[in-house]
């Protein structure tokens, strides 16, 4: 396998301060990091660092548990439930070593609630953190709404978590640790190959320590692979969410939003994570009956339905 070549792009650091008196400054800056790398991170939001670590303790706790009891919430093509080791990348054509538990708000949730007698307080737990994250993700729709030239409440209401239909999903991840004294790791050892986000938009929330996420932009259309061969290593401080735009993103731009390549690299080299890496994903989705609003005119919309894909 050749060496990664590896350039050091710089990750716009975006502040959410004082968000209603700097909505357009706010705005701008996000327009221009949709339109380079697709990447960028965000500080001085509503979520704080104990409600991060909070959320990566609930976390912890489900993936501590015997594979039996996880196995009760199995994952299903609704996009929820428990897998471990079974998301296969097209880039790569073996599965990322990795577990991870998908949660939504609504209906497709029935019966894949971890029951409480398991682990109890997860469920109000989680719950509350989706509300914190989907409240984030609003300020940031309004937003892109805006660049766009789309009324305020387009994608707000696309992706509003009352909606029977809502698919947004909050996914916890586990990936497994590696023994830096066992030997060079084959290379099929993905912790996750390279792929885009196949959704509107994706909060990303990581522990600080624990590397691995990466980025190689070079995608101009979002009908195309698109993939450069320089990559880049996303440093975050303590509390920051790392976000990026999804394909449904990138189509609703009319291609002008990049909807970047990532992975998360295996550990291979002195200052890599060997250790257990934990990160917690939420994935803003449409609601499947969405599809039939129209975008306004001078875009071209993807059509939900016709994207819809799976995780998995």
């Amino acid at each position: 396998m050749a060496p990664t070549k590896y350039t050091t792009r710089t990750i716009p650091r975006i502040s959410l301060a004082d968000f209603p008196t700097r909505l357009d400054a706010i705005t701008a800056q996000l327009l221009h990091a949709a339109e380079t790398d697709g990447f960028f991170s965000l500080t001085d939001t509503e979520i704080s660092i104990p409600d991060i670590n909070a959320i990566f303790s609930t976390s912890k706790s489900f993936f501590a548990l015997p594979d039996a009891i996880k196995a009760t919430v199995p994952f299903t093509h609704a996009n929820v439930g428990w897998e471990t080791r079974s998301q296969i990348r097209p880039s790569t054509g073996v599965a990322d070593q990795k577990e991870s538990y998908q949660l939504q708000f609504g209906a497709n949730m029935s019966g894949k609630w971890l029951p409480d007698a398991a682990l109890p307080g997860f469920k109000p737990s989680a719950q509350l953190f989706m509300q914190k994250a989907q409240s984030l993700s609003e300020k940031l729709m309004l937003c892109f709404a805006r660049g766009l030239g789309f009324p305020d409440d387009f994608f707000v209401r696309a992706h509003d978590s009352s909606r029977p239909d809502c698919q947004s999903v909050l996914r916890l991840l586990h990936y497994f640790a590696v023994d830096p004294a066992a030997g060079p790791l084959p290379e099929t050892y993905y912790r996750a190959g390279a792929h885009a986000d196949w959704d509107l938009l994706t909060l990303l929330f990581q522990l600080p320590g624990q590397s691995g996420l990466e980025i190689c932009p070079g995608r101009e259309v979002v009908t195309n692979f698109g993939m450069g061969d320089e990559w880049t290593k996303v440093d975050f401080a303590a509390g920051d969410i790392v976000c990026n735009i999804g394909d449904l993103l990138m189509s609703w731009s009319d291609d002008r939003f990049k909807s970047t390549f990532h992975r998360v690299k295996a550990p291979e080299e002195e200052g890599d994570w060997f250790g257990p890496r934990y990160s917690i994903a939420f994935f803003n989705q449409p609601g499947r009956d969405w599809a039939g609003e129209e975008v306004p005119d001078g875009y071209w919309g993807r059509v939900y339905e016709g994207c819809y894909g799976e995780e998995f």
